[in-house]
């Protein structure tokens, strides 16, 4: 731009207010007052407080050498792993003895049918008879 035009600035504005109107131009300032003020803070206080409790939840907390979500952790999740002989299974049939007898179903035929007595006062196998 060799030729500086010094009402570039002025047609520039005129032809942006034709375009899309005077409230394009117009200075950001020109309607504010102390009531939008207050309005424009307290928002801003609920969107850091909205942000705040977003960053806690993606928190990653190490759980056995793995960093997991916090969100993930304050959710109830259902028993995978039988304690008797440690094996991990998502099949349903599973679910429903874990609830009832806290072991598989393979573990419940092997050790709790028909001594179901003995398995609800405490009775569990040794580690070597479970192999």
């Amino acid at each position: 731009m060799k030729n500086k035009d010094p009402n570039y600035v002025v047609k520039l504005e005129k032809a942006i207010a034709e375009k899309y109107g005077h409230d394009a131009i117009q200075n950001p300032k020109a309607n504010w007052n102390e009531e939008k003020e207050k309005d424009y803070e307290e928002q801003i206080k609920k969107l850091s407080e909205k942000e705040r409790e977003s960053e806690e939840q993606d928190e990653k907390v190490e759980v056995d050498g793995i960093l997991v979500s916090r969100k993930l952790l304050n959710r109830e999740t259902t028993k995978r792993t039988c304690p008797v002989c440690g094996e991990y299974s998502f099949k349903i049939r599973d679910d429903v003895f874990m609830n009832k007898f806290d072991c598989c179903y393979k573990c419940y035929w092997q050790w709790v049918d028909g001594r179901e007595d003995r398995w609800k006062t405490g009775w569990r196998p040794a580690k070597e008879e479970n192999k």
